[in-house]
């Protein structure tokens, strides 16, 4: 019998495994919400990531420039939200440095996720596989829907651009204090 300071120490039920997969199923389900319907009001997402989690598909460029992890900003200017429940990723198109990039995020490569506008957050842990072998990036630029595995249905597809745009203007660096709310 379990005394009333607290949960046995030993416990044989994965409860804090479970209760952080709950709470991914939270993320998952703002994602669905702002790619089909929008974010409602104020709401914006901030959203930290492994860029080293096997399955993330980022351009080599922002792989360079944050080899282990990266904040997103879900708010005004992402587009092709694309959410695939069944195989727990997310794909976005995001602009750095006033060039498109496509996004494609597993799930469990996500160590936070913020909605500054009413301050909700959940931190995860993110426990990395084994190394494996990834394979190299295709010739030809592919669309968020594509490289998840998911059919978008009603909406126009991006147009593709050539691979010099991808070696474009470096990338610049801007401050999250310039989206933040000012408390006066």
């Amino acid at each position: 019998m379990e005394d009333e300071s607290g949960p046995a120490a030993d416990s044989q039920l994965p409860y804090d495994s479970w209760m952080e997969e709950s709470l991914r199923h939270v993320v998952i389900r703002a994602l669905q919400h702002a790619a089909t319907i929008g974010l409602p009001g104020a709401h914006h997402f901030y959203i930290t990531f492994r860029t080293d989690y096997p399955g993330v598909q980022i351009p080599a460029r922002l792989t360079q420039k944050y080899p282990q992890e990266m904040t997103i900003v879900l708010q005004h200017q992402f587009r092709d939200l694309v959410v695939d429940k069944e195989a727990r990723r997310f794909g976005v198109t995001l602009s750095f440095g006033g060039v498109s990039a496509s996004l494609s995020i597993p799930l469990d490569a996500v160590s936070a996720f913020v909605d500054p506008s009413i301050q909700y957050g959940l931190r995860f842990r993110v426990n990395m596989p084994e190394p494996v072998a990834q394979a190299a990036e295709p010739a030809a630029p592919m669309t968020i829907a594509e490289k998840i595995g998911v059919e978008k249905v009603g909406r126009e597809k991006a147009a593709d651009k050539p691979a010099a745009a991808e070696e474009a203007p470096k990338p610049q660096v801007v401050s999250l204090d310039a989206f933040r709310k000012r408390r006066d």
